[in-house]
């Protein structure tokens, strides 16, 4: 059973090996091997647990799974959704991308990218009420592809 807690601290090592497996394919996928995840430091990830939203999904106590967030007024950006390579396509994807849009039940909007050659991260978040906004071409490899999620008010 997956279990999905907020990341603490002492998680920021494991979750940045995590970050570099699970970002190797959008590397090899997009031939750029300086894609943020991949250059991304320790002290900067243990930066963001300190001052944003990061869970991290574990079975019987190993990592699994990581996705971040934050809110600026009524917009929540989400960021770095990853799965252990060799777990794919077993649900952990969704179950932190749930996670993490219930941790923020005031938001009105939930944003996030990925690139356009990535579909199984663009099926996944349009399976989950996502649609393309925009895209912008980052280099002749890599364009980005933009994502909205509105909430509608309650009733």
């Amino acid at each position: 059973m997956t279990e999905i807690t907020f990341a603490l601290p002492a998680d920021a090592e494991s979750i940045l090996e995590l970050q570099k497996r699970a970002y190797q394919s959008e590397a090899q996928l997009y031939n750029d091997w300086s894609l943020p995840p991949l250059t991304q430091s320790l002290e900067s990830l243990r930066h963001e647990i300190a001052t944003i939203t990061v869970l991290k999904a574990t079975r019987e106590a190993v990592l699994v799974g990581s996705v971040r967030a934050a809110l600026a007024g009524e917009i929540c950006a989400v960021g770095r959704l990853m799965v252990e390579p060799r777990l794919q396509g077993q649900g952990i994807g969704s179950a932190l991308l749930n996670a993490i849009e219930a941790c923020f039940p005031t938001a009105r909007t939930f944003e996030l990218f990925t690139g356009s050659r990535s579909h199984g991260n663009l099926r996944l978040y349009q399976r989950h009420g996502y649609v393309e906004t925009r895209r912008e071409e980052v280099s002749p490899q890599l364009t980005l592809v933009f994502l909205r999620k509105q909430i509608p008010p309650a009733a």
